[in-house]
């Protein structure tokens, strides 16, 4: 697995931007903690993901290119515009999936929902230079720690990753869900 710093990724950027659109694994920094993330557009990229984290039927969520692309794909009600103002940030909005072909239907097996993140960090730029999702799960196996540094990645995951972008240690807590897909707003506690 190769570790890239922020200023690799910048002279490596079209190299990596075709390795992601070909299905390529990688862990990334967010504005809160590690993710592991994959073209959300790939069924096989995202198999893996759901293989390595082991888990078979839990939704991801996905970094997406733009506010834009959540008022096309996804039904956003009033109740959720003013949330939406808050992006970039350490926000994860759970919204009906309008467009059953922005992700592959592996993303969320049966939910007709999404999780969507704009995070305040520069690794948003890769979905929103692409131009597609990108899933984003914490770097974890289910139900064990997730990464916060090199030291603390689990060589399950660490093996099958393709490359990691690394920014040293991060001190961070998992994104804060809001589900808009009820009656009601709802905050998920983790």
């Amino acid at each position: 697995m190769q570790v890239i710093t922020k200023d690799e990724l910048q002279i490596r950027k079209n190299e990596l931007h075709r390795k992601i659109l070909k299905g390529s694994l990688f862990i990334h920094p967010t504005d809160t903690i590690y993710g592991i993330g994959c073209n959300a557009k790939d069924r096989r990229a995202v198999a893996k993901v759901r293989e390595i984290k082991q888990r078979p039927k839990t939704p991801f969520s996905v970094m997406v290119p733009s506010k834009e692309w959540i008022y096309k794909n996804c039904v956003v009600p009033k109740k959720a515009e003013q949330w939406l103002n808050k992006l970039p940030g350490p926000y994860t909005f759970i919204f009906t999936l309008k467009n059953k072909r922005a992700v592959v239907s592996n993303v969320n097996p049966r939910l007709n929902s999404i999780g969507v993140r704009i995070p305040d960090h520069w690794t948003h730029s890769i979905p929103e230079e692409l131009g597609i999702p990108i899933i984003t799960t914490s770097a974890n196996i289910i139900g064990e720690e997730f990464m916060t540094s090199l030291e603390n990645l689990d060589p399950k995951i660490k093996g099958r990753m393709n490359f990691i972008l690394y920014e040293g240690e991060k001190r961070g807590r998992p994104s804060q869900i809001v589900d808009f897909t009820g009656k009601q707003k709802k905050i998920i506690k983790r």
